[in-house]
């Protein structure tokens, strides 16, 4: 006797098995709720901010009701302008050396052969292994010594000094993955190495450019050592350091502190919102080619 064995049943437009389709979308399914917790908690705690700072110090200690004094009364307690004024110098100045560092020593690393250049990169790749708290007190004792404590400058050169080392390793991660036939192609054109990098290599390098900007963006907004530290003139403090020193105040108002929280914590999350698409294109083409 002849057995006939039904195939399994393929779904409509797929050509996949139900069989096989089901434990996918349960797969999918749980992967969502994961998503869904971690969300929940990450963002639970900016909730409690932006609902904390929707109240007085009264309605705040009795637990009830909503007010916008403590937005309205943020600016007479530190200079909100100011400080997020200041904040953003250091990191448009900062970063913008980091870039001007970073590019060409990337590329120097990545396309040109010179003798002990993967030791030199290697010394510049392990500086990030260097933690700050290690080399503040030496680079306060030097910044001090050449006077650069008044105003941006000190936090400036620091805050490039440090990340440049990351900035040197993702451009040459991500320059590699660029053939070598162009370059080769647009020196025999005339371009020179330094032409063929600005015009050629640099419109190619956009997301690790962003990358660069975003994550270096993030670390010199919310820093507050080197603020602290490095700038000693109180107008020309970032809003960090105003918040730090809002905190230490004998009479903290827990509403005003967290509406200061939000307002430097939002440019962050906006520029971080706003070029995530590049971050992962960034951070693996390199690698991935």
């Amino acid at each position: 006797m002849t057995t006939l064995v039904t195939p399994p049943t393929e779904s409509e437009g797929t050509g996949e098995p139900r069989a096989m389709k089901k434990p996918r979308k349960v797969g999918r399914w749980i992967l969502f709720g994961a998503m869904v917790i971690v969300a929940i908690v990450m963002l639970y705690p900016f909730w409690v901010m932006v609902i904390t700072s929707l109240k007085s110090e009264s309605q705040f200690l009795s637990g009830g009701g909503f007010s916008w004094l403590s937005w309205s009364s943020l600016t007479s307690v530190i200079p909100v302008g100011q400080e997020v004024l200041s904040s953003t110098i250091l990191c448009s100045a900062s970063i913008f050396i980091i870039l001007c560092v970073g590019l060409p020593a990337g590329f120097a690393f990545s396309k040109l052969r010179f003798r002990s250049s993967t030791a030199v990169f290697l010394v510049i790749v392990s500086a990030m292994m260097v933690p700050l708290q290690a080399i503040l007190m030496p680079e306060f004792v030097n910044v001090t010594k050449l006077h650069l404590t008044g105003g941006y400058t000190g936090a400036i050169l620091v805050y490039a000094a440090l990340g440049t080392p990351f900035s040197v390793f993702l451009f040459t991660t991500y320059f590699r993955g660029v053939p070598d036939e162009l370059i080769e192609a647009g020196i025999v054109d005339g371009l020179g190495y330094f032409g063929a990098m600005w015009r050629l290599v640099l419109p190619i390098a956009v997301p690790a450019i962003a990358t660069v900007t975003v994550l270096q963006f993030i670390q010199i907004w919310d820093d507050l050592l080197v603020g602290l530290l490095f700038i000693q003139n109180t107008s020309d403090r970032p809003i960090t350091v105003g918040l730090a020193v809002l905190a230490a105040g004998r009479t903290t108002s827990i509403p005003g502190l967290m509406a200061g929280s939000i307002i430097s914590a939002l440019p962050a999350m906006l520029v971080y919102l706003g070029f995530q698409r590049y971050l992962v294109k960034g951070l693996t083409m390199g690698i991935d080619r």
